[in-house]
């Protein structure tokens, strides 16, 4: 159980070390995804593509508090961690417990009760109706293991262990990825195999780090032995956490809204669309772990007040994204009709065309979601997650305007819902600058 403090060595290498883990991990998640879509695809057909596809959306969406709510309080775990603060880490961790696990009991009972408007508010097709019900029901028992492992891996990433989240991801991928085919490939169980294997894996992921984070960590041990919540603890929370969770929410709620005017276009281009995400995810998703990571790098060493070593990885870490970014997509300009055969059968010509007019659409801005993650992570490490919010407002609000806009003009259609993704991002990256080329020194001074 080893603790990695990030506020010495060399910035580029300790960033990419840190991050590494949190990439690997992330694409063993996204292979997951890609298998997940591949089984259900092949095996089972369109129609149960599209009705994962939106599920995937929704339960994205759902999770996503969860996740902003965990990465909230990650932030203060490392701001203690970096001013070696452990009363006030032991605090966080019980108010952050507390907050985390009383949401996803409320997100798993709503959604279990309202799963009824929830499809019908996204536009499903009335032919999928019933098996994206049948998924829904199922897989909404997993979000308290999502609760689990995203609690405890934020808590050891806050403290520079980025490697035994990975551990248990991968052995739950793996698992996820073998029950898959098992259930869906060899027993035909449909779309509730999919939903089994999916829970199954969550469960081993979040029981497995909280077990062993319990065994490993004597803090962790004597925190929960003397668990008591303070009000000033729970209001530091809470205003990291809440914020950052209503930034998660904003942007996948946006999401979400534009996965049901897809839908509203048919099961064709829902197919193609969830193939297309699939790819898109697996492109972009390492700027995204890095952005995760650099928030870490720079909340421990704001912490520890090394505010020049703040400035430097800032500088590094848009270098290493940018370069990132231009390469992926080079390459997914050149294969993206191989890469969206992978998921669609080569006779279905036109989701295969769709597909690939997606890909070459949004592909070559990649750079634009890649600099956006680097905003959130800063602002969300600085004490200024509102300016996060307000991203990701004009980066959503841009896409689902446009989206709604652009897609009822006459000879643009389903396009224009493309468009709108890179000039969402586009939008937000010019008022991140701004922001913070006009509070460079009060964002790198502690965010005052």
């Amino acid at each position: 159980m080893e603790r990695k403090p990030l506020t010495a060595g060399p910035v580029f290498s300790t960033m990419c070390m840190f991050a590494l883990p949190m990439i690997l991990g992330n694409l063993l998640q996204q292979c997951y995804n890609i298998v997940d879509t591949w089984v259900v695809g092949r095996y089972i057909g369109p129609g149960a593509l599209a009705a994962v596809g939106s599920a995937f959306a929704l339960m994205t969406f759902l999770t996503s508090i969860l996740l902003g709510l965990c990465m909230g309080s990650g932030v203060v775990f490392s701001l203690c961690f970096g001013g070696q603060d452990e009363e006030r880490l032991e605090r966080g961790i019980c108010s952050a417990f507390l907050l985390a696990f009383v949401i996803a009991a409320a997100l798993t009972a709503g959604s279990l009760v309202l799963v009824d408007p929830i499809i019908r508010w996204m536009n499903i097709p009335s032919e999928i109706v019933d098996i994206t019900r049948d998924y829904l029901l199922l897989v909404f028992w997993g979000i308290p293991a999502i609760a689990l492992y995203n609690f405890f891996g934020s808590y050891l990433k806050a403290l520079g262990n980025s490697v035994v989240p990975l551990v248990f991801l991968g052995v739950a991928t793996v698992v996820n990825i073998v029950l898959d085919i098992l259930l869906v490939a060899v027993w035909p169980l449909g779309t509730a195999g999919a939903a089994a294997a999916t829970i199954i894996a969550q469960y081993l992921s979040g029981l497995g780090i909280g077990i062993y984070t319990f065994v490993k960590d004597p803090n962790i041990r004597r925190t929960f032995r003397h668990f008591q919540i303070r009000r000033s603890s729970l209001e530091e929370i809470t205003s990291y956490s809440l914020l950052t969770c209503m930034q998660q929410s904003v942007m996948n709620l946006g999401i979400l809204m534009v996965q049901g005017l897809v839908n509203s276009f048919g099961t064709a281009v829902m197919a193609a669309f969830a193939a297309g995400v699939k790819i898109d995810a697996f492109a972009y998703m390492p700027v995204q772990e890095y952005g995760n990571a650099f928030s870490t790098f720079i909340a421990q060493n704001m912490g520890a007040k090394q505010t020049n070593r703040v400035r430097q990885g800032f500088c590094c870490a848009v270098g290493t994204v940018v370069s990132y970014c231009a390469l992926v997509s080079l390459v997914l300009w050149f294969l993206a009709r191989p890469l969206i055969l992978i998921f669609i059968d080569p006779g279905e010509t036109a989701i295969v065309a769709e597909g690939i007019r997606y890909l070459h659409t949004v592909g070559p801005f990649y750079f634009g979601i890649g600099c956006l993650f680097l905003f959130y992570g800063l602002y969300r490490a600085v004490g200024k997650p509102a300016i996060s919010v307000v991203l990701t407002v004009i980066s959503l609000g841009t896409r689902v305007a446009l989206s709604y806009t652009l897609s009822a003009v006459p000879g643009i259609g389903v396009t224009g819902i493309w468009w709108s993704i890179p000039i969402g991002w586009g939008l937000a990256d010019l008022a991140g600058f701004l922001c913070y080329r006009r509070n460079k020194e009060k964002l790198t001074a502690g965010g005052s």
